[in-house]
């Protein structure tokens, strides 16, 4: 099996009115990833999603979960998988254990209690476990979404915007749960408007737009792509060398605004300074954000 634990091969679709939505999409995500598949609205992410969980047939291409293709072997590609939708999906009449029971039963699993008992801990649901899903809140709701998505212990869990709407106090819990599954091996697939939070969990992403993946791979080498990191600095003695007036983004007075790329880069800057005798202080830098990324790349598309 490869090493790739998910992989879409030009895939398409197009819906019945003929709008384009997928327009050969590749992606590889590797097993034990924290991938952050971001876009704009209507770019084609709650596609993609609901084609890798069987609930949008796609016009072409290929999906294979844990090497099992979706098409052909959909039992045990979705055995794989475990997705927290951004609806709030919950039967009214049950309560939060029966719920857990019945998924249980709908993946032919039989005594799963101890699991389910870790899961509503974890997720700070042991007081309402007993309680109907109509009684509790937009918050609790959404915990009760996230166990479901784990029942049958898949190695890959599909976060589709988790955290919208949710309060400080659990969404900090949430992460924590999750890093805690991230952490035993599981592969996390994260969509989410919050580019921070994508940011500081997501080692790697692609962002797609208008059907697309417009870039893809590893967090931190996509952020030194952007070359929108800066260094500010206010110059005391001397004089900046010509080579690196190209750089200057913004000065005022003798404080100087200067882009680079990375720490070597960076570090080339500091060495022009001092061979020309430069003296420096209130030494600053700032590194690009995914948010600088995110522009970048979906406006020139």
């Amino acid at each position: 099996m490869s090493s790739n634990i998910i992989d879409i091969e030009n895939l398409h679709k197009t819906y019945a009115n003929g709008f384009e939505a997928l327009k050969g999409i590749s992606l590889q995500i590797r097993e034990g990833a924290f991938f952050g598949l971001l876009g704009p609205n209507g770019a084609g992410k709650s596609t993609l999603i609901n084609s890798m969980v069987g609930l949008v047939r796609p016009t072409s291409g290929q999906i294979r979960i844990a090497g099992f293709d979706i098409a052909k072997n959909p039992s045990e590609a979705l055995m794989n998988i475990g997705v927290v939708a951004q609806e709030i999906l919950c039967d009214p009449f049950l309560s939060v254990y029966e719920m857990l029971a019945f998924q249980s039963g709908y993946y032919g699993l039989k005594n799963n209690d101890a699991w389910i008992e870790e899961i509503i801990d974890s997720l700070g649901l042991s007081e309402k476990m007993q309680t109907p899903c109509r009684l509790l809140s937009g918050g609790m709701k959404r915990r009760v979404m996230v166990a479901q998505a784990l029942v049958h212990k898949p190695p890959v869990i599909v976060l589709d915007e988790p955290t919208a709407g949710v309060d400080v106090q659990l969404r900090n819990q949430l992460w924590q749960f999750i890093e805690k599954l991230h952490k035993k091996g599981h592969t996390i697939v994260l969509t989410t408007h919050y580019l921070e939070e994508a940011q500081n969990l997501c080692s790697e992403i692609a962002i797609i737009n208008h059907g697309e993946i417009v870039t893809s791979g590893a967090t931190d080498q996509l952020l030194n792509s952007v070359e929108q990191n800066t260094v500010r600095f206010r110059l005391v003695k001397g004089t900046v060398p010509e080579t690196l007036r190209p750089r200057i983004l913004h000065s005022e007075a003798q404080t100087f605004v200067m882009g680079f790329s990375d720490a070597k880069d960076l570090g080339t800057i500091l060495a022009a300074l001092q061979e020309e005798d430069c003296c420096i202080e209130n030494l600053q830098t700032s590194r690009a954000t995914l948010e600088d990324l995110f522009i970048k790349v979906t406006q020139s598309f």
